[in-house]
């Protein structure tokens, strides 16, 4: 299969590319490196990416920054980074692929676990999160040409736990390898509406 990885040298994107580049042609796709360069704010930047690369077996999505801290302090501009940079990217992503995703093919985004298991400070992730699970659920049922839609949805990866050292209490961490799993099973299998949960 041929199959753009979007946030391809993040922590998270890199366990996709480990998990499916041995056996795939893997693009990778970031903003400032990679095989191809987007904007992931930028739908011009996008449909730019779709235009270079042209039709795709699939498209990963590992993308996404949010606010941290508490909600009665936050601001309607800090609330809407989730928004803005984790849940339109991921979904313009799927609204601009279809004329480029081979039948038959697959999306896959990225949410979190935090809609699930929330955190202090986490009501702008929890929110992005929540909204990209349903988005997932919602969109399968309308999906054409056989194409599937799913979202890996994963606790914090061992690698990152010094970045997130003091919010995640209590929280496992998981291995590259898991999280490299879902993202198989959700291009490679057979599913569509899934949230394939790595905890």
């Amino acid at each position: 299969m041929k199959i753009i990885i979007v946030g391809a040298t993040g922590a998270v994107g890199k366990t996709a590319v480990d998990a499916l580049s041995a056996r795939h042609e893997v693009i990778r796709v970031g903003r400032t490196s990679g095989d191809v360069q987007m904007d992931i704010e930028d739908i011009d930047s996008i449909r730019a990416m779709y235009q270079q690369v042209g039709n795709v077996d699939a498209v990963v999505s590992a993308i996404g920054q949010v606010h941290f801290g508490a909600v009665h302090e936050m601001t309607s501009e800090q609330f809407m980074k989730g928004i803005n940079q984790k849940v339109l990217p991921q979904v313009n992503l799927v609204l601009e692929g279809f004329d480029y995703v081979n039948d038959g093919g697959s999306f896959t985004v990225t949410s979190g676990v935090l809609n699930r298991d929330p955190i202090r400070g986490g009501s702008c992730a929890a929110a992005a999160n929540g909204a990209l699970d349903g988005f997932v659920r919602g969109a399968a049922v309308d999906m054409p040409r056989g194409i599937r839609i799913n979202a890996v949805s994963p606790e914090v990866l061992e690698v990152c736990r010094a970045k997130y050292d003091g919010f995640f209490h209590g929280h496992e961490h998981v291995s590259n390898e898991a999280v490299g799993l879902a993202y198989s099973k959700a291009v490679e299998g057979c599913l569509s509406g899934q949230i394939f949960i790595v905890e």
